[in-house]
C-alpha cells in the first residue's frame, strides 16, 4: 500500500469538501460518531450475552433424586410467575 504524503491528504480533504460541502461536514462527523458508539455498545452487549450463556451452560453434575420439587423447577416457576404477573397475560384481562 502506498504511503500517503501531505499533498495526498490535502487532496482527499479537498475532494471531501467538494462532495459534501462545509455545512454538511459537522453533521456527517456527528452521525459517524453516533454510529460508532451504537456499534461499540452492540458489540459489548453481544460479548456480555456470550459470557452469560457460557456461565449458564455449566457442566452437568449428577443430582440426587428426591421427592417433591427440585431447585430447577422452583427457578423455572419463579420465571413463569413473573410472566403471568404481567397485566397483558392475565386471564381476566378486559383488553382481550
Amino acid at each position: 500500500m502506498p504511503n500517503l504524503g501531505p499533498m495526498e491528504i490535502l487532496l482527499i480533504i479537498f475532494v471531501i469538501l467538494l462532495l459534501f460541502g462545509s455545512a454538511k461536514l459537522p453533521d456527517l462527523a456527528r452521525s459517524v460518531g453516533r454510529s460508532a458508539r451504537i456499534f461499540k455498545s452492540e458489540v459489548k452487549e453481544m460479548q456480555n450475552d456470550e459470557v452469560q450463556t457460557n456461565q449458564n451452560q455449566a457442566p452437568a453434575q449428577p443430582r440426587e433424586i428426591t421427592s417433591g420439587n427440585s431447585g430447577s423447577t422452583a427457578a423455572q416457576s419463579s420465571a413463569e410467575q413473573g410472566f403471568w404477573d404481567r397485566p397483558e397475560n392475565q386471564r381476566n384481562n378486559p383488553a382481550n
